[in-house]
């Protein structure tokens, strides 16, 4: 099992998840963040720290954002680790904000 940063968080990328977890499995692009299930030790600590509520455990992740588990893994695996919490894209509030957070 695995979690999995999905759809909620593109455009916002807030990093209070990375802050919480112990093995630094969070990866990220210009746009949002990505959990390597290679290193993923399944704690969950990143789930509720989750402003937009991105973050799924595999087995309970939407049906409508099934193609985000490959995604994560696929493009984890190339992109730099981001350990520390950083500030969030810019327009993210808004886009919280509509998301309805």
């Amino acid at each position: 099992m695995t979690f999995v940063v999905t759809s909620n968080c593109r455009g916002c990328r807030f990093t209070d998840c990375v802050a919480v977890c112990p093995v630094e499995c969070f990866h990220g692009d210009g746009e949002m963040l990505y959990i390597d299930p290679d290193e993923c030790i399944d704690c969950g600590a990143c789930v509720p720290e989750c402003p937009v509520e991105a973050i799924f455990d595999e087995a309970q992740l939407p049906k409508a954002e099934e193609k985000w588990l490959k995604l994560n893994a696929e493009l984890a695996r190339n992109l730099p680790v981001i350990a520390e919490q950083g500030d969030p894209l810019p327009g993210a509030q808004k886009r919280k904000e509509e998301l309805g957070f």
